[in-house]
């Protein structure tokens, strides 16, 4: 198991930020998602120390949809980073926490009059347009109050990305944002969008992409735009936001980008394009969630049972797809480890299943471990994004705690979930 940020082996036992998964599990339980403060900020800063130009300014947008919850969002506060939202909760959340609005964008391909509403309101400082249609009914919105809004829209460069297909969103089928032409049709109808400040593209073109050539013909793409538009238009644009989906580790056969290096070559292209194209553009934005996050986060499980087969035995533990859906949904890969016997021998073939009543709740199809023991302490590490922000109450179970780590201290920042709160909205 590839370790990361603080996580280490100590007398035998996984440590995270200089605490002990056996002093963890018995302080808040399982299933607990554990997150690694001190690696946290520092692959901030690796964003911003090296994504950087001289010739124009840099914007490191996380993408809340990864993982979010209160606490997290004031340690993105204090980084001065921007955030990214995509519905009216992620967007409560962020203002609840004290976020500043000014430096939230607001996406997502279907928001609601209510949600637009909310966004104006609260004075959201850019609004990411999907279609013409959601373009006509935030331009009511702000008439109402005689407000401006600035707003990006969103294009889709058509780049084909290795990645599942679920997680593909630059297709030309995609549900996500506009073709070129369809984009020069929409700029057409601004004129008569008057509440509208339209200032620049933003696109998007997967996740858990690992060539940089694809970003990089993201980047040429764009620009040509960018420059072509400024030009028909004769329009004063300030932004172009490139997104995110930068690829991360999970398991053997995942290369992920030397991210330093990366950064630095994706500036040097950038800037070559921009002077290629001689474009005026103040911010290029980029929008990193999953490759921000996902390293720092591991799951802590109890095991329950273990259940021989003719073909391995079963792991089986007290948590399932409920909290880590990826594995039904895309057929995402995971490692993992016992916890309480780091340095013990490899002998046994597992499948670790979930206690879900679904066939398909199996975490890990085939995985060799020590030989286990029932209370044994399961971790799966890179389950920092899309775990707890996909969790759910299928079967009825409680979501787990979040517990942040840093320097031997712990910080409980979202609570478990307990029945009463399964039965908190019903109306008897």
């Amino acid at each position: 198991m590839r370790l990361f940020g603080t996580s280490e082996v100590i007398d035998n036992e996984l440590v995270i930020g200089g605490v002990a998964t056996s002093t963890l599990k018995e302080k808040y339980g399982t299933p607990l998602y554990v997150f690694d403060e001190t690696g946290i900020d520092e692959k901030i800063n690796t964003f911003k120390n090296h994504f950087k130009s001289r010739f124009f300014n840099t914007n490191i947008i996380y993408a809340g949809k990864a993982f979010l919850c209160s606490y997290l969002v004031k340690q993105l506060k204090s980084h001065q980073l921007s955030l990214d939202v995509v519905s009216g909760g992620e967007l409560f959340v962020a203002k609840h926490s004290g976020f500043d609005t000014e430096n939230i964008y607001f996406h997502g391909n279907a928001k609601t009059y209510e949600e637009l509403e909310f966004a104006v309101r609260e004075n959201v400082g850019t609004i990411v347009l999907d279609n013409l249609s959601e373009a006509t009914i935030l331009n009511n919105i702000l008439s109402k109050s005689n407000k401006t809004q600035r707003v990006l829209l969103r294009v889709n460069p058509t780049i084909e990305t290795d990645t599942h297909k679920y997680i593909q969103t630059s297709n030309d089928d995609s549900k996500f944002g506009m073709t070129f032409q369809e984009a020069l049709q929409f700029l057409e109808e601004l004129n008569h969008l008057s509440h509208l400040d339209f200032k620049g593209f933003h696109c998007h073109i997967g996740s858990q992409i690992f060539d940089s050539k694809s970003y990089f013909t993201e980047a040429k793409r764009m620009i040509e735009f960018y420059s072509d538009v400024q030009k028909e238009f004769n329009l004063k644009l300030d932004e172009l936001n490139l997104g995110g989906g930068f690829g991360v580790y999970y398991t053997k056969g995942d290369q992920p980008l030397q991210l330093e290096n990366f950064l630095n070559e994706y500036i040097d292209v950038l800037e070559n394009y921009i002077r290629e194209y001689d474009i005026d553009v103040e911010t290029i934005s980029i929008e990193p969630g999953r490759s921000l996050i996902n390293d720092f986060g591991t799951t802590l499980y109890n095991v329950s049972h273990i259940k021989p087969s003719s073909h391995f035995d079963f792991l089986l533990i007290d948590g399932g797809m409920n909290d880590n859906l990826r594995p039904s949904l895309y057929e995402a890969k995971y490692t993992a480890a016992i916890a309480n016997n780091m340095n013990a021998n490899k002998t046994t073939d597992y499948r670790i299943a979930g206690k879900l009543c679904e066939s398909g709740d199996v975490l890990i199809e085939n995985i060799k471990l020590p030989k286990a023991n029932i209370n044994d302490t399961l971790a799966v590490p890179s389950t920092g994004a899309y775990t707890e922000s996909m969790a759910s109450n299928y079967n009825k179970i409680p979501r787990g705690a979040v517990v942040f780590v840093k320097d031997g201290d712990t910080h409980l920042a979202v609570e478990r979930e307990t029945y009463e709160d399964l039965i908190r909205n019903e109306v008897f």
